[in-house]
């Protein structure tokens, strides 16, 4: 699977307009930095990332087995420590109305694993850069 976006940043200090398709969201930094606080930061779209990734793995495999789970909460806190290159996601995650039972619970914890971008974060990642004209 391959996907394409575009960021475009003017001179209105760190408001980008991100684009995939015909979709669009605006990115921007904390006042604290710099920024106008318009719009998720770099971080914040990592971390929203593997939690919408997540969420619909986990409403497909449990729409499919025909379990009664009315909402699925995903909140993943992403800390990053840049002086030793690591990062560190915790994912928590509830079913909200849900009455699930340890096997259940067991099988989604596995689904979750399975998320696209959870898998990702744990292959080999390369990042080529080019300047075009």
């Amino acid at each position: 699977m391959s996907v394409t976006v575009k960021a475009i940043l003017g001179t209105d200090k760190f408001y980008t307009e991100v684009t995939a398709g015909e979709n669009k969201i605006i990115t921007d930094e904390p006042l604290e930095k710099g920024g106008q606080n318009k719009g998720f930061n770099p971080f914040e779209i990592l971390a929203t990332s593997l939690a919408s990734c997540t969420a619909a793995t986990l409403r497909m495999y449990i729409d499919r087995k025909g379990w009664d789970v009315p909402k699925i909460d995903v909140e993943v806190e992403l800390e990053n420590y840049p002086q030793t290159k690591n990062a560190v996601f915790t994912r928590n995650i509830s079913f909200e109305g849900a009455d699930l039972d340890e096997d259940q619970l067991q099988r989604l914890q596995t689904i979750a694993e399975a998320c696209p971008v959870h898998k990702i974060f744990h292959g080999n990642i390369e990042v080529n850069t080019r300047f075009t004209e």
